[in-house]
């Protein structure tokens, strides 16, 4: 099998416990680029929430961002696939996980909003330290969230909720699809819940991706440990899952290889790729 696109998620994947860029991945994705290999970060962030050692390297021209929601081109500047959850989903949405536990905010055109008071409040919410500034940093705060997207008539990529009892998020996930057809429930934090539309998917994403490129699917190689990354798995020639991925995740993937705080990443592409 020839690799010629490598797509992978970023936390509990690409980057460690510590959501740092381990050296030996960043070698790996560079050795992978010297040889002609399209190299894709896929995540549940947006473009800017990429870090930097990543974001920043030149080969780094594609990105399937927002769980799937939105696949980017950096040299052309624009988009090359768009799904968003409809305003009156949303909304219905909105209503609902205010009556839950969490925290909730959304992506909305590649920015991240949250109500203020979440925004001051998110200890209350999310207790590992790493998850919670990483929210702080890739969040701004609006004074009167609904309002906000009530006015702009806001479609937004993703909406997110951040449970302190984990027990909770694992019942309100196994049952947020039936409540909300049309829209998809997956998570890839242990405290959290992300919500797409249907059609925003990593595989959507990365499919879209290689039909513009001219790929054929067998042809890629995907890399993920969370929920939101098995269509990415199943849709990709290779589909690797990280040693520490959920037991969902390794069911449905090709390969099991090292976790993330040993460099997975870099194991697979030196196996498979170099």
């Amino acid at each position: 099998m020839s690799i010629k696109l490598i797509a992978f998620d970023l936390d509990g994947t690409f980057l460690d416990d510590d959501k740092n860029c381990p050296k030996e991945n960043l070698e790996a994705i560079c050795a992978a680029a010297e040889r002609g290999v399209i190299i894709v970060p896929s995540s549940g962030r947006m473009f800017d929430g990429i870090p930097e050692p990543i974001r920043n390297l030149p080969f780094v021209r594609y990105a399937i961002t927002i769980n799937g929601a939105g696949v980017f081109d950096r040299e052309e500047d624009r988009e090359i696939y768009r799904a968003t959850i409809p305003f009156e989903d949303a909304e219905r949405i909105y209503d609902y996980v205010e009556t839950l536990p969490c925290s909730y905010d959304c992506y909305l055109e590649n920015r991240g909003y949250i109500d203020r008071y979440f925004y001051d409040h998110l200890e209350d919410f999310i207790e590992d330290d790493v998850i919670r500034h990483m929210n702080w940093k890739l969040r701004g705060p609006v004074d009167n969230f609904r309002q906000y997207m009530q006015e702009r008539h806001a479609s937004p990529q993703k909406i997110q909720l951040m449970f302190k009892d984990l027990e909770r998020k694992k019942y309100e996930l196994e049952h947020f699809d039936e409540r909300f057809p049309g829209c998809v429930a997956t998570s890839s934090l242990p405290p959290n819940i992300e919500i797409n539309a249907e059609a925003a998917n990593k595989g959507a994403g990365l499919k879209a991706l290689c039909e513009y490129l001219g790929i054929d699917l067998s042809e890629t190689m995907a890399l993920g440990d969370g929920g939101n990354d098995i269509t990415m798995l199943q849709m990709a020639g290779l589909g690797v899952a990280m040693g520490n991925a959920e037991e969902t995740v390794k069911a449905v993937a090709d390969v099991v290889v090292g976790t993330n705080e040993e460099a997975g990443v870099a194991e697979a592409i030196r196996r498979y790729v170099l």
